[in-house]
């Protein structure tokens, strides 16, 4: 099983952003980690990033996967079916309609179970992950979020 615990962050909502990703072979010492940071971002995109390139990052298909997030934005949708009326609906009046179609091609690759954690309640893996994209945000590398900023100009 691969336990995968990941966070975002954003120093403005929007602003710049990033997400912390720790990534761990259950029953053995094997672990990774990843982060990345963006220039104009959201919180909740930084949270779903996070899963889906952690789910990118499984090169074997049909893995069972637990991924452990404080996004109740991320949980909620995977854990109540919303995302597939938001599907049916073509992600029409839905934020992030991008990430949530990237979501679900990986997603449908591998058995994944969300667990939600209560975030900054000292949980030790969400608060390295979070340190993770915290850092990543404060990065003088950071990335373009081409689909936000696209869409979003007016705020650059």
């Amino acid at each position: 099983m691969i336990e995968i615990f990941t966070d975002g962050a954003s120093s403005g909502n929007p602003g710049k952003g990033g997400y912390g990703i720790i990534m761990r072979l259950k029953g053995t010492n094997y672990e990774k980690t990843f982060s990345q940071g963006f220039r104009l971002t959201t919180n909740n995109r930084m949270e779903l990033m996070a899963v889906i390139v952690a789910l990118e990052k499984i090169s074997k298909p049909n893995q069972e996967v637990v991924v452990y997030s404080d996004s109740k934005y991320v949980v909620d949708a995977v854990n109540n079916n919303w995302i597939y009326g938001w599907q049916k609906k073509k992600f029409e009046k839905v934020k992030n309609p991008d990430l949530w179609i990237r979501f679900l091609k990986v997603y449908k690759n591998h058995r994944v179970k969300f667990q939600w954690i209560k975030g900054h309640e000292g949980h030790v893996e969400n608060e390295r992950a979070d340190r993770l994209a915290v850092q990543a945000s404060r990065s003088d590398l950071l990335s373009i979020d081409t689909d936000y900023e696209n869409h979003n100009t007016k705020l650059l």
